[in-house]
């Protein structure tokens, strides 16, 4: 089902913010593909609002960590890595239903795109972006505090901020005496705005896989996938 302007009601109040103008809400919630389906010249998609997003949420990062931490630059920019990862961003918009009112065409719906972290992803750095339009730096600080900044305990107590190839290649190394491949299992989408899917593999066996607008963060977000299920795959061997 694709929304309409009246049916974002529920979601605003599930994100906390009543927009002036929830004609924005509708782009950020837009995928490219609706646009390419309906052929409406008049419509946007949210491609705009997330390059704005991504900025704004970077920013509001990285001014939280500078006044709340006097840690080095190298871990204050490890933390802010950890927070604003694709991967992260994609469980925010799960847990905030973000996939089911998402605006797409029938064909990359029944690809599977509401699930697409991509997808997901992209589209949170939309709202960001959108509430920063409508309602201000505030608005959109708490926003980013609420749904993002509040994981920073989990990630430093969990040492998630590690980069995960690094990691997974001394867990390999030290269990298996191997270093992990990656392979590019399929691509798909036009030149401009591709999405990668790879594969990471131990003694030629699949550990993990992992979507990305590029082969790296595909191969960045396939680490993370394999470090989670790292322990099976060890009991599994």
């Amino acid at each position: 089902m694709n929304p309409k302007l009246s049916d974002l009601t529920e979601f605003e109040k599930k994100i906390g913010v009543s927009f002036k103008s929830p004609q924005l809400l509708q782009i950020a919630l837009t995928h490219r593909s609706f646009l390419n389906e309906t052929n409406d010249k008049s419509q946007e998609h949210n491609e705009r609002l997330e390059f704005l997003g991504d900025a704004v949420l970077e920013l509001v990062v990285t001014e939280y960590l500078y006044k709340n931490f006097p840690n080095p630059e190298g871990e204050l920019t490890n933390w802010r890595s950890a927070i604003v990862k694709g991967e992260v961003l994609a469980k925010v918009a799960i847990d905030l239903g973000v996939g089911s009112i998402l605006r797409m065409s029938k064909g990359e719906e029944k690809s599977g795109g509401r699930a697409r972290n991509l997808i997901l992803a992209n589209a949170v750095e939309a709202i960001i972006g959108a509430i920063y339009l409508d309602r201000g730096y505030t608005a959109a600080t708490t926003f980013i505090q609420e749904h993002l900044i509040s994981l920073l305990p989990e990630i430093i107590e969990k040492k998630l901020y590690i980069d995960p190839k690094s990691h997974l290649q001394e867990l390999s190394q030290e269990a298996l005496s191997v270093t992990p491949e990656y392979r590019v299992i399929k691509d798909e989408g036009p030149d401009h705005n591709k999405t990668f899917t790879v594969g990471v593999y131990a003694k030629a066996k699949l550990i993990a896989e992992g979507q990305g607008s590029s082969k790296q963060r595909a191969e960045q977000i396939a680490a993370a996938n394999a470090l989670a299920a790292w322990q099976k795959f060890i009991a599994d061997k």
